[in-house]
């Protein structure tokens, strides 16, 4: 069975920087048209340059909490290149909770970025493709595929609101990968841990000494890069995975083989 991509449409968000826009680079290495989607417009102008008709990349910037936005995307991604046959969902939002802190509402925050976002996307993408497919019953209509977290299975206080967005999320994926696996649609995703994204990132400059603490929590030794990811969410996307739908993948290092509560779930 295939791994091979080639010729194929994808949308990746949160394509700015960090995980996503390893996917994105790696798609478009591997011979897919790809549109880069996020927020921040400069980084992405920046990764993509000045694109024309014709070229297999193109990116999109806006606010993918508005379901206004969601639509604009799939509607340029169809001006761009005809169909789409791969989603993404890989932007994600991540915040500290106090969970005594009844003013907290970062919940509120995570569900509707990390958890709506890639419900209405993952919709409106599904019923393109089902319209694409033409009926062909021989043919696979779609993959999506939702960027989770280790958190959503493991205990972190101060990640409550992500942890529940992300147990949210794939609870998401299994319930659509069923109600859409007779469209032909496979949906999975993608649990991490021990990867550098965007966030952990940002929080080892202001935290050195936790790279050790995660480490040390890590059978594999390390922190892995975003390109760690990439061949997973390749294999996903591919047919290689033809029989595969509501699964989550752990990419994580061994980090879920350990099980100790104030572990840090990244």
């Amino acid at each position: 069975m295939s791994y091979s991509i080639e010729g194929k449409t994808a949308i990746v968000t949160g394509a700015a920087n960090g995980v996503g826009l390893a996917i994105a680079r790696h798609f478009a290495n591997r011979g897919a048209n790809v549109m880069f989607a996020d927020m921040d417009e400069g980084r992405l102008a920046k990764e993509c340059g000045s694109r024309e008709d014709g070229d297999p990349i193109r990116y999109f910037a806006g606010d993918l909490r508005e379901r206004l936005t969601l639509a604009n995307l799939l509607s340029a991604t169809i001006d761009a290149f005809d169909r789409v046959d791969i989603l993404v969902n890989g932007a994600r939002q991540m915040m500290f909770t106090d969970p005594l802190d009844v003013e907290d509402d970062s919940l509120e925050t995570l569900l509707g970025q990390n958890l709506m976002c890639a419900m209405r996307l993952s919709q409106i993408v599904a019923k393109r493709m089902i319209k694409q497919s033409d009926g062909d019953e021989d043919r696979p209509a779609g993959t999506i595929i939702n960027l989770s977290s280790i958190a959503s299975t493991h205990t972190q206080p101060q990640l409550l609101g992500y942890s529940i967005s992300c147990a949210a999320l794939d609870q998401m994926t299994r319930s659509m990968a069923v109600e859409m696996a007779p469209n032909r649609i496979r949906v999975n995703g993608v649990g991490f841990g021990s990867v550098m994204s965007a966030f952990l990132k940002d929080v080892l400059k202001e935290q050195p000494d936790y790279r050790k603490e995660i480490e040390a929590h890590t059978p594999m030794g390390r922190i892995a890069g975003p390109d760690a990811l990439t061949e997973a969410v390749q294999f996903l996307a591919s047919e290689a995975s033809g029989f595969m739908t509501g699964q989550i993948l752990t990419v994580d290092g061994g980090r879920t083989l350990l099980d100790p509560v104030a572990a840090p779930a990244h």
